[in-house]
């Protein structure tokens, strides 16, 4: 076993774009979740539409990767409004499953054959990123240590994104302090009693979908950048599930819960899964666990597993509070 292979990968993809376009999704959940009480199943539809905006711009109609960008994050916006108008005064497990039937939508029509020539259909659209890495002030080069190492263009995404991920977390943290925060916070404790005291609740609430959909719409601009391309079959429902883990295991409602759930989340999934490749070249895994596929299978078990666990003895997270995550159905 080459420990120090694993832990540098472990430690590459828990610091790289990956972790932090992960990061900004889980950002997205907690205004949902952890601070007004959203039980949004569907953030990977925010991720899908903020990508595909991007993509769509560029490789379709024709515009600059600069104007796509905010087309994506206005694709995004649009479909908070559009889910939230119609779902908002739903309770939380009725609104919980029409967020991610709406999410699988989008992912299959936008995969569709019919919708092939403006999305790509199964195939997907590529060749969006240019102009960002084009604008790379990193010289070529490798940067890191040992086998934790980027490229100019791999440092450069990572840098971009976990700076996003920084501006995400101070705008949130300015919000909830404020006094739109603590309403929000009055709303997922007691919805009744923010009404009482004369707040709308619906406008509360659909301004915090709103925010917390657009920033899942920067991670999938992000997303699309770093891959170069815009893929439906790298949106599925699982994204918002790893997002929920992340958010829980960093702890909801919390400033840093979703940057160090991120970060623990990955290092454990590619020190894992570096550590069973290992083994499996080896020969010391049984028969059913070796290849590739039982691989990602056993990572994915051991993902749940730990979900498991986390959720019998800290449900709270690192930093959580347990109050916090107390829902109103």
């Amino acid at each position: 076993m080459e420990l120090d292979v694993i832990f540098g990968n472990a430690v590459r993809t828990a610091i790289g774009p990956e972790a932090a376009i992960f990061a900004l999704v889980a950002i997205g959940l907690n205004v949902h979740y952890g601070y007004t009480g959203l039980l949004n199943l569907g953030q990977v539809g925010f991720m899908l539409v903020g990508a595909y905006g991007l993509a769509i711009s560029v490789a379709t109609w024709g515009w600059s990767m600069w104007v796509g960008i905010p087309v994506g994050l206005a694709a995004a916006a649009v479909l908070a409004l559009l889910l939230g108008i119609p779902t908002l005064r739903l309770r939380a497990d009725y609104f919980a499953i029409t967020t991610i039937a709406v999410a699988e939508i989008l992912r299959i029509v936008t995969r569709s054959q019919a919708a092939k020539d403006v999305t790509g259909g199964a195939f997907g659209l590529q060749g969006i990123a240019g102009p960002f890495y084009d604008v790379n002030p990193i010289a070529p080069g490798d940067y890191g240590v040992g086998v934790a190492k980027f490229s100019e263009n791999r440092l450069w995404v990572t840098v971009v994104t976990w700076v996003l991920v920084v501006l995400a977390t101070g705008l949130v943290a300015l919000l909830v302090r404020s006094p739109w925060g603590r309403v929000v916070r009055a709303i997922r404790e007691d919805e009744d009693a923010a009404r009482s005291l004369g707040k709308n609740v619906v406008a509360f609430k659909m301004q915090a979908l709103v925010l917390g959909g657009v920033i899942g719409g920067l991670a999938g601009v992000m997303f699309a950048i770093r891959a170069t391309s815009a893929n439906a079959e790298s949106f599925k429902s699982d994204v918002t599930f790893f997002a929920y883990l992340i958010l829980i295991l960093g702890g909801a409602a919390t400033k840093w819960g979703p940057i160090v759930g991120a970060f623990i989340f990955w290092f454990v999934i590619a020190g894992t899964e570096s550590f069973l490749r290992q083994a499996d070249q080896e020969e010391l895994l049984p028969g059913f666990l070796q290849g590739s596929e039982a691989v990602g299978a056993v990572t994915l078990i051991l993902v749940g597993l730990a979900l498991a666990l986390l959720i019998v003895f800290r449900p709270q997270g690192i930093f959580g509070n347990r109050n916090e995550i107390r829902l109103e159905t």
